[in-house]
């Protein structure tokens, strides 16, 4: 069998940072090199979404054991791929999808398909002798290192619903290299930590690192990450600017947002006037899925409205998809995505919806899951597609530093070509933080 061609793939079951099993998955060469890869999952999850392929009728791990992905892997998948070239990823996905033949892989299973599918991947960059960054990187004169969006405060289904919302992020915009924005999010992540206990106001960590804080309303949340930026030495708004994942759909009951903690419930322009509000008062750059996951009217008139002062980032409602992408862009609903390879299910569909986005001039950002392991495949995607953003989770828990140490080894490893995207690779056009005077917000635009 010649050099680069698949010899067997396995698959195997592991656990994740919630303690759960998932899915990893070994693509060996004819060469003896290899490929490996750790599927994640998320908590909150988009309704459009790659489906799990999880043992649900099996009591013993409440219905999560993935024996029945870690068989298709060893079976159907293996069988399927031996022979294959790895380097032609496309094929190779294009397989997998072929295999499945369900719109949402639910007969081999997502949690299967993006282990493979990433495996794969580092199994062609091995054989090329190269990391995965570089493999993937059409022009390596100047290397794109992201600008990392790091939770502080956790919440939403990542935190128990201490506080409605999902993520309480900072960006480090002002920094000038990589190494740097993570050291003033450590500062932050510390300063932050010290304020909440001098309150008395931490009720644990939650699942991507951040703070599990003990707040009475959802703003001072918003309050409290700006005391901590300040405390840090940094200009809010300036040096770092403010995101929000709002994870809309995991409060709306059909009709209404329920805001538990603020006691509220709003409708779709009650929803969005609370958050152009804060947008008018804070230094926010980044508004995440600030309405439901299927209300796309309500998506393109929040659009229209604040698009041009913060970055509207489609999570659970675009679910990394080129299809759902390109009608969102052609709509002005969202000028912004996350990309979550899992949630579609191959790199080649998660490739295809970045460079959707990308053509409609929007920001992307590479993202990790809210269930992750050591595998650090996101990382390498961000740089080496060029994403210009990356959100991992927060500056604690080693499934999170896994991956923001490895950009780390890579703007090392390039040096001088080295080119950290800072606040550059924001899609707006206003300055970041800052209202727009003499401009009402029509929401029946």
């Amino acid at each position: 069998m010649k050099a680069g061609k698949i010899d067997r793939v396995t698959g195997r079951r592991v656990w994740d940072s919630r303690g759960r099993p998932t899915v990893e998955a070994d693509v060996i060469l004819s060469s003896g090199r290899l490929g490996r890869a750790i599927a994640p999952a998320g908590a909150s999850r988009g309704r459009h979404e790659a489906v799990e392929l999880r043992d649900a009728e099996d009591a013993t791990l409440y219905g999560l054991g993935v024996n029945k992905a870690v068989e298709k892997i060893n079976t159907v998948i293996n069988e399927a791929l031996r022979g294959r070239d790895v380097t032609e990823q496309a094929a190779v996905d294009r397989l997998l999808l072929e295999l499945d033949g369900t719109d949402n892989k639910s007969n081999l299973g997502g949690n299967s398909v993006i282990a493979v599918s990433m495996a794969a991947a580092h199994a062609a960059a091995c054989e090329a002798g190269l990391p995965l960054y570089r493999y993937l990187l059409d022009d390596c004169s100047e290397v794109l290192l992201p600008l990392p969006e790091i939770q502080i405060f956790g919440g939403g289904a990542h935190a128990g619903s201490r506080v409605d919302f999902q993520d309480f992020m900072v960006m480090p915009g002002g920094a000038k290299t990589f190494s740097e924005a993570l050291e003033w999010c450590a500062r932050v992540y510390m300063a932050a930590g010290r304020l909440l206990e001098e309150r008395g106001a931490i009720a644990g960590v939650a699942d991507e690192g951040g703070y599990w804080p003990d707040f009475s309303t959802n703003e001072q949340a918003i309050e409290m990450l700006i005391r901590a930026i300040e405390t840090a030495g940094f200009i809010p708004g300036e040096d770092m600017g403010i995101s929000i994942d709002v994870a809309a759909s995991e409060f709306f009951d059909g009709s209404s947002y329920s805001l538990s903690l603020d006691g509220e419930k709003y409708d779709r322009d009650g929803m969005s006037e609370l958050l152009a509000d804060w947008i008018d008062r804070y230094p926010i750059w980044s508004i995440e899925d600030p309405l439901s996951q299927d209300d796309f009217e309500g998506m393109r008139r929040f659009t229209a409205a604040l698009g041009d002062r913060v970055q509207v980032i489609g999570d659970d409602f675009l679910v990394t998809n080129s299809k759902r992408i390109r009608e969102a862009a052609r709509a002005n609903a969202c000028n912004a995505v996350l990309i979550k390879p899992n949630q579609i299910g191959t790199l080649t569909e998660a490739r295809e919806a970045l460079e959707e986005a990308r053509q409609a001039g929007w920001g992307t950002i590479i993202s990790a899951r809210s269930g992750e392991s050591e595998d650090t495949t996101i990382a390498h995607l961000a740089v080496g597609w060029s994403s210009g953003q990356l959100k991992v989770g927060s500056m604690a828990r080693s499934e999170r530093l896994a991956k923001w140490n490895e950009v780390i080894r890579m703007e090392e490893v390039v040096g001088e070509r080295a080119v950290y995207a800072g606040r550059t690779v924001l899609p707006f056009t206003k300055v970041a933080g800052k209202a727009v005077t003499g401009r009402p917000l029509n929401y029946a635009s």
